[in-house]
């Protein structure tokens, strides 16, 4: 995912760099209104060694505060502009009292742009190349079909303009998770930093700022949607080993022969681009390695015994439904290419099919409120505040409420109705 990302957004002409992870607390008192959302979580460092600091330092949050002096250092005049910069970093957030692994943790990995321009019409643009791009990581890649919408007031980005995201649907435990976002920033941080620019014309003017940024809540995500009680269920695109061939020997087999087979069979797909490992531990039983390798959610599984070698085959089983069939090793690499494209596929059809069987259209009416909250209600946008509390005191779960930029379930552009729903943020 960072691969395709990175490659992505260098199209763009955005760069990569790296920003400090301490910031000091004189400019954090910069951002008032930013400030006021992100305080809480703020971690502070007061000590080093057994010497009390001067003046506290904090671990970043976010980097709006580390890198936007510099923004106002850096532009000067309009051909100062754009300015558009990327960083690969992690930050440190401290406002929860029980993290959950991959889904809301004290400390995570995530890319955040931050982008200045001249005008609201460009910064508009990319908010929403970027939220494209967020929408291919999680189906193309998670195979995990999501909803791009924009914000409410209650719920942007403290201080900024407004807010765009990718949502994705648990459906499992009935919970909306925000995937990534995409902030327009528009002048405000402009104002609080001083970051200013002359135009062509030589008027001064404030700049238009951005920033967006995904993390390692999508790993969590993608094993909340597609795991089962067996262990996790990994999208051939992005599992790390994406074949796992191993040995079946009978008694009295030629045990090397078959796993001299196994590891030609390894080589052979590794050589035509494939990820493929062999399991040759002889202190596990083949049943033992089926399940060890199933709880690590490997998409395709290859066993090699005897019979297998006789007739110049090898059986094929696949993690997302169980399936098996014997393929010939003359046509084994274009078979597999094939088998890991539909297992990709079969996965996204089946989040998507779960996903939109949960969605149904909230009438006004508080009538059967308590039965469709199993559900992810999509109420018209003007009634959204309306819901919103109504979801939160009776589910005891925190009420999201965004305005899809598409419909989810028949396609197209809609301004009419919003998605609500009960999950994480």
């Amino acid at each position: 995912m960072r691969k395709f990302f990175d490659a992505e957004i260098k199209k763009m002409k955005i760069e990569n760099c790296y920003f400090p992870l301490f910031v000091s607390s004189t400019v954090l008192q910069k951002e008032k209104d930013h400030i006021e959302g992100f305080a809480p979580e703020d971690a502070w460092v007061t000590k080093s060694g057994d010497t009390e600091l001067e003046v506290p330092i904090a671990i970043r949050p976010t980097s709006e505060t580390a890198m936007y002096p510099y923004f106002r250092k850096w532009i000067r005049g309009h051909r100062d502009l754009p300015l558009r910069l990327n960083q690969w970093c992690n930050v440190v957030r401290w406002e929860f009292s029980n993290p959950t692994p991959f889904i809301r943790s004290r400390e995570f990995l995530w890319q955040e742009g931050h982008t200045a321009f001249a005008t609201k019409v460009e910064a508009d643009k990319e908010v929403l190349e970027v939220l494209e791009l967020y929408q291919r990581i999680y189906e193309e890649f998670l195979a995990i079909p999501v909803v791009k919408g924009k914000k409410s007031e209650n719920e942007k980005f403290a201080g900024g303009l407004y807010t765009t995201s990718v949502e994705a649907f648990v459906p499992n435990t009935g919970r909306g998770v925000q995937g990534a976002t995409s902030h327009c920033l528009g002048q405000n941080f402009a104002k609080m930093f001083e970051i200013n620019f002359e135009n062509e014309k030589g008027e001064k003017g404030m700049v238009w700022q951005n920033s967006w940024g995904y993390s390692t809540r999508t790993i969590g995500v993608m094993v909340m949607v597609h795991g089962d009680d067996k262990g996790l269920v990994l999208p051939p695109k992005v599992a790390s080993v994406q074949v796992i061939v191993i040995p079946v020997p009978y008694k009295d087999a030629d045990i090397q022969a078959i796993c001299d087979a196994c590891s030609e069979t390894a080589e052979e797909l590794n050589n035509a681009g494939f990820r493929a490992e062999t399991d040759l531990r002889d202190n596990y039983s083949p049943g033992w390695k089926y399940s060890n390798w199933e709880l690590k959610g490997v998409p395709l599984r290859i066993e090699i015994g005897p019979r297998d070698m006789a007739k110049n085959q090898v059986r094929v089983g696949r993690r997302d439904n169980g399936a098996k069939e014997d393929i010939s090793r003359i046509i084994l690499v274009d078979q597999i290419k094939d088998l890991l494209e539909n297992v990709q596929q079969t996965l996204f059809d089946a989040a998507k099919q779960k996903r939109d069987a949960c969605v149904v259209l909230l009438d006004v009416t508080r009538r059967k409120l308590r039965e469709m909250l199993k559900h992810v209600p999509r109420v018209r946008w003007e009634h959204a505040r309306l819901f919103a509390p109504l979801l939160i005191s009776q589910s005891s779960r925190r009420g999201r409420c965004a305005l899809p930029l598409e419909n989810p379930l028949k396609g197209g552009l809609t301004g009419e109705e919003a998605t609500s729903s009960t999950g994480v943020t």
